[in-house]
């Protein structure tokens, strides 16, 4: 007697289901495989969509082709892979007992039940929409789907748009207002906590971001405000937001707040729900039902380095995620371990990324932290496609752990922040990253890479070979009106195009630094400064050679001082 094919349902049709569907095929080429989805796109590039705002992706089809240019639709699933593929389909109630699921044809409104052996929950998340007034006026948008893409284009071809508002600071907020600006309109970022991409960076390398981005495209960031409600002009359009600290005229809105997991349907069959507010799973990403898996953008899951449950929404965790599921629909055990927070984005001609802790996540962590910030070319300085990155190195002082990498800049910014997630990904310490052996060539590399440039700058502080104080500790300084001497070691050509005004500033370069050091007034702090930190940890040393007792380097230099006009990358 033939045994009966396996049963896959999969519900979802977006980045994890058409995973797990496609590797399932491979894996067990006999097995009923189904995917449903209530939406019209299927297996689209959501992360390419702000690309497409400012024609980086040329065409709308692009989202949704194969690398060989095939769209990847349902009947590219039918013919291809053998996967029956149904799109508005809503998946209406999870029968468990009975092992079916209620579904609804959207076109037709016709109910049928669809049985399964196994059952994928690939639901994915929705967008967040603030309970405000005003936003059903004609202009305002969320931006979630392809057809949220899709829409915001053609209103910008169709209107002659200038101002724009992206309301929330976070990967989708900053990559939409960097398309925005790309197109030369007036863009403002409103963002209710105090830095852009607060759950990303820290605050001080949020704050450089910001600059730069400010600086370089025209984008205005109002953090630290909530917006309250938007005004509409007579004919229904949206033409203003309001906050609670002032107003700011828009003739296109686009909300991009976040997003939270989809968890209704999980919820109402009755299965576990995280403490983050995802669908719970295992390492096996089986849920609180063994024949029911989930992944993707719907469920939680681990911290690498922490342990502690996270909340994850990327699309490389839910491809991941779809390949594990895969594996185990086939018998093969196959685990997932979790993430790294490893997240990376593109606004305007910025890159930005993280990988691991940021340092508030480890002091609350009861970490005793100690970091380095360097700005470096990612590539030789005579090589024409130099550009410049800035890397935060996050490291447990007592053993000398890795704990997370920060990087933004016009240059090679992603390459280093993988790199260090794979030394994180094996537990590794800071020295690691300096063992490297990594790729040089001008075009692709300094002899020594900028990460490791950065690893070196903390193990020196650990080894206390120099003392340094921050951009934010200095500028404290300065306020209190402390009395020490800042000692900028650049040529006076450099100070010419950024400087700092104050009394107690004084320019001897690095170069008549010796036969000047009777100069320096002993009985003062000494705080040394240049470009980038290079040449004021060589006036640091220099001088602690010469017997001074109180000296401390501007860590990161110029480059990284907030304060004031952005120094050029």
């Amino acid at each position: 007697m033939q045994m009966a094919a396996q049963r896959i349902l999969i519900i979802g049709g977006v980045a994890a289901g058409p995973k797990v569907a496609a590797r399932a095929r491979r894996l067990l080429p006999d097995a009923e495989i189904t995917v449903i989805d209530k939406g019209r796109y299927i297996s689209y590039a959501g992360c390419g969509m702000p690309f497409y705002i400012d024609d980086q992706v040329g065409h709308f089809r692009e989202l949704f082709s194969t690398g060989y240019g095939l769209p990847r639709d349902a009947e590219y699933f039918r013919s291809e892979r053998g996967i029956n593929f149904r799109t508005r389909t809503e998946a209406l109630f999870i029968d468990r007992a009975r092992k079916e699921v209620l579904v609804r044809d959207l076109e037709t409104g016709r109910q049928s039940r669809l049985g399964y052996d196994q059952l994928v929950l690939t639901i994915g998340a929705e967008s967040v929409m603030p309970r405000i007034e005003g936003t059903d006026f004609a202009g305002v948008f969320k931006f979630r789907d392809p057809g949220d893409a899709q829409t915001v284009k053609e209103y910008l071809e169709k209107r002659d748009v200038q101002e724009v508002v992206v309301v929330g600071a976070g990967f989708i907020g900053i990559e939409l207002a960097g398309a925005l600006a790309n197109l030369k309109l007036l863009t403002t970022v409103i963002e209710f906590q105090e830095q852009i991409l607060p759950l990303t960076l820290d605050p001080d390398m949020a704050r450089l971001l910001e600059q730069r981005l400010a600086a370089a495209h025209g984008i205005e960031f109002r953090t630290g405000e909530r917006v309250i409600r938007l005004e509409g002009d007579e004919q229904g359009r949206v033409c203003r937001v309001v906050t609670d600290r002032g107003g700011y005229d828009a003739e296109l809105v686009i909300m991009a707040v976040g997003v939270r997991p989809n968890v209704g349907l999980a919820r109402e069959a009755g299965l576990a729900i995280g403490e983050t507010g995802a669908i719970l799973i295992d390492e096996y990403c089986r849920t609180s039902d063994p024949d029911i898996y989930a992944c993707g953008d719907c469920v939680e899951t681990t911290h690498r380095l922490t342990g502690q449950k996270v909340y994850a929404p990327f699309a490389s965790a839910a491809n991941r995620q779809g390949r594990v599921v895969a594996d185990n629909l086939a018998g093969r055990r196959s685990v997932y371990r979790g993430v790294l927070g490893t997240a990376v984005l593109q606004a305007g001609s910025f890159n930005a990324g993280r990988t691991g802790l940021t340092e508030e996540q480890a002091r609350r962590l009861g970490y005793e932290v100690v970091t380095s910030i360097v700005p470096q070319r990612d590539r030789t300085h005579y090589h024409p496609g130099s550009g410049m990155v800035i890397l935060k190195i996050i490291a447990d002082r007592a053993s000398g752990r890795l704990l997370g990498v920060q990087g933004i800049g016009p240059g090679e910014v992603v390459k280093r922040i993988d790199v260090a997630a794979a030394v994180l990904h094996f537990g590794g310490m800071v020295n690691d990253l300096i063992e490297m052996d990594l790729g040089y060539a001008p075009p692709f590399n300094m002899p020594i890479d900028p990460l490791q440039h950065a690893a070196n700058a903390l193990v020196n502080k650990l080894d206390g070979i120099v003392e340094t104080i921050s951009a934010d500790e200095l500028k404290a300084k300065l306020d209190a009106d402390e009395d020490f001497v800042l000692l900028d070691v650049r040529l006076e050509k450099e100070t010419r195009h950024r400087k700092i005004d104050d009394p107690r500033r004084i320019l001897v370069t690095l170069g008549e630094l010796r036969r000047r050091v009777h100069e320096i007034p002993r009985d003062k702090e000494i705080i040394t400064i240049c470009d980038i930190g290079v040449r004021s940890y060589e006036a640091y040393r220099l001088l602690r050679g010469a017997g001074f007792a109180k000296v401390k380097s501007v860590e990161g230099g110029m480059r990284t001082w907030p304060y004031g006009p952005a120094s050029m990358f």
